[in-house]
C-alpha cells in the first residue's frame, strides 16, 4: 500500500489510498513491511468493552429539536432502532419508528458535529459518524454524547438501539469518567 500523508489508510471518498487505488478484494495479496517491537502495554481484563444487547445511546436534544414535534421527540426517545446495511463510516442509517417534523426537515446549512443525528424526510434518523460531511441542510434532532459514538460504530448491520435523553452537564461528566477510566485501563510492564 503507498504511503500517502504519512498514512497507509483508505479513504475511498476522498480518492485516498486503496489497493491500486480501489478497495480490497478477495484474492488481493498485501505485503508488510518490517513491524516495529510494541510498546510494553497491556489493557486490564474487563477494560475492553462489550457491544452485545440493545444499545443505549446518550443524547443531548438539539441543535433543532424545536423543528420537531412533541410527539416526534417523544418517538425518538422511546423508539427502538436497527442499524441498516448502508450504514458507513460516514453515518448510521436506522429504521424505525417515523420522527415527526414540526415545520418540514430541510433548513439552511450548518455545521455537523460528530454523532449529530439527521432526521430525513422520511422521518428515520441518521447518526453522523467520522467520514461526515462538514455542513448539512437536514434537521438535527439530537447529538449523541462523544462517549457513545464509538460504540455506534461498532454496531452491526441489524443491532438494535434506543436513545436516551442527557445533559451537556452529564455528557462533559461522562466523557471525564472515560478518559479517567481509558487511563486506568493501561498498565506498563
Amino acid at each position: 500500500m503507498p504511503l500517502v500523508l504519512g498514512s497507509r489508510a483508505t479513504y475511498l471518498r476522498g480518492q485516498l489510498g486503496g489497493y491500486n487505488g480501489r478497495a480490497l478484494r478477495r484474492g488481493d495479496a498485501l505485503r508488510l513491511g518490517a513491524g516495529r517491537p510494541a510498546p510494553a502495554r497491556v489493557v486490564r481484563a474487563g477494560s475492553i468493552p462489550r457491544y452485545d444487547g440493545e444499545a443505549a445511546i446518550r443524547v443531548v436534544l438539539g441543535p433543532q429539536a424545536d423543528r420537531f414535534t412533541p410527539a416526534g421527540i417523544a418517538t425518538f426517545l422511546e423508539g427502538a432502532y436497527e442499524m441498516l446495511p448502508q450504514s458507513d463510516r460516514m453515518g448510521a442509517r436506522l429504521l424505525g419508528p417515523r420522527i415527526a417534523h414540526a415545520r418540514g426537515h430541510d433548513i439552511v446549512s450548518d455545521g455537523i458535529p460528530l454523532g449529530g443525528v439527521q432526521v430525513v424526510g422520511d422521518g428515520q434518523p441518521i447518526v453522523l459518524l467520522a467520514d461526515r460531511q462538514s455542513t448539512g441542510g437536514y434537521t438535527k434532532i439530537a447529538t449523541a454524547c462523544s462517549v457513545d459514538v464509538g460504540r455506534i460504530g461498532q454496531l452491526r448491520p441489524g443491532a438494535r438501539l434506543r436513545f436516551q435523553e442527557i445533559t451537556v452537564e452529564s455528557a462533559h461528566a461522562l466523557l471525564r469518567e472515560a478518559r479517567a477510566a481509558l487511563d486506568a485501563a493501561i498498565q506498563e510492564e
